[in-house]
């Protein structure tokens, strides 16, 4: 069960006084009703909220040395405990576990940081606007004419995740929480596909950088285009610079296709995304692990092959809306 910082006994403290439930408040702060019943008799038997004193060793850090690691993590979340533990002023250098005791009891935890790009004010706009237009649109009459693409990376070698943000429970998406920076350990493989309710497109390699010539002539004309034969048929996309370029475009347009609109960096929105997840989770099943890129694209293609198409799974096929929607419920600020 996790334990109250000094902050949060404050701020349950004047929940209390205002007359709200200990257990909403235990349920608020994600720790058993009994720790705030514990933490109201304290105050007012002490008219205080802080620890009684306890028998031991004196504590290592004055009231000025815990205030200098909390701030200096709150400005920099991603800092290590070694970091401040050297960094701290004084004669005798800290443990890192004794920064780390200061950092839990100011409510700072290491956890492995959220992935993604931070979404400016008219990203969000965009997304919350496209949820809106899109909100009645049904499996029946809309989505299962859409053909959701993309293109996935697919790392050799997994990135190890040594990277910890302290962070408090509530701040898994905050901007200053969240890790930016992509990470391509060994290399890896890019591949384009496409899906709507009724099946998928074939599983293409993308080598290189893709510009909008190799768009058209290696994935839009051999692969897509067959795809969106019929009439209803309706395109999607991400704002990639190939896709949007003034030859994709023309190709487009010269084949009467209808491309839905798509809000720049929502790939969270794409329903592709979850087959992309699920397809990287069956090659990291395998019993023997890719040894090499042509090892890791032979698998992809197999497994891709084998995935059940979603027209054979009805609970599938009504996560599309869901997904494509979430732009109103999910956290706005990322992707």
């Amino acid at each position: 069960m996790a334990r109250l910082s000094r902050e949060d006994r404050q701020i349950a403290l004047g929940r209390l006084q205002a007359g709200q439930s200990q257990s909403a408040i235990a349920r608020h702060f994600h720790v058993s009703q009994s720790t705030i019943s514990r933490l109201w008799v304290r105050f007012q038997a002490t008219g205080s909220v802080a620890d009684l004193p306890r028998a031991g060793r004196p504590r290592a850090t004055t009231a000025a040395h815990d205030r200098f690691i909390r701030l200096r993590h709150l400005r920099n979340r991603f800092l290590s405990a070694s970091s401040s533990a050297q960094a701290l002023p004084g004669p005798h250098r800290l443990s890192d576990q004794t920064v780390r005791n200061r950092l839990h009891e100011a409510g700072l935890r290491a956890r492995r940081p959220h992935r993604g790009a931070v979404l400016t004010r008219r990203h969000r706009q965009n997304r919350v606007q496209w949820g809106n237009q899109h909100l009645r649109w049904t499996v029946r009459n809309h989505w299962r004419h859409v053909w959701f693409s993309d293109e996935s990376y697919f790392l050799l070698q997994r990135h190890d995740g040594r990277r910890r943000v302290y962070r408090r429970v509530n701040e898994r998406y905050a901007p200053n929480c969240v890790d930016e920076a992509p990470v391509h350990g060994g290399g890896g493989v890019m591949v384009w596909g496409a899906i709507n309710t009724a099946g998928r497109s074939t599983l293409v390699h993308v080598q290189g950088r893709i510009t909008a010539q190799r768009y058209v002539e290696e994935i839009l004309r051999p692969h897509a285009l067959p795809l969106l034969a019929d009439q209803d048929a309706i395109f999607q996309q991400d704002n990639a610079r190939p896709h949007t370029a003034r030859l994709t475009t023309q190709i487009l347009t010269d084949h009467h296709v209808q491309v839905l609109p798509w809000p720049s960096m929502s790939p969270d929105m794409n329903p592709i995304e979850h087959l992309w997840d699920e397809l990287d989770r069956r090659v990291r099943r395998r019993e023997e692990a890719p040894a090499n890129h042509r090892d890791l694209l032979q698998a992809l293609q197999e497994e891709w092959d084998t995935i059940p198409h979603p027209a054979s799974d009805p609970v599938h096929a009504q996560k599309v809306p869901g997904s494509c929607c979430c732009s109103r419920q999910s956290h706005p600020l990322l992707t």
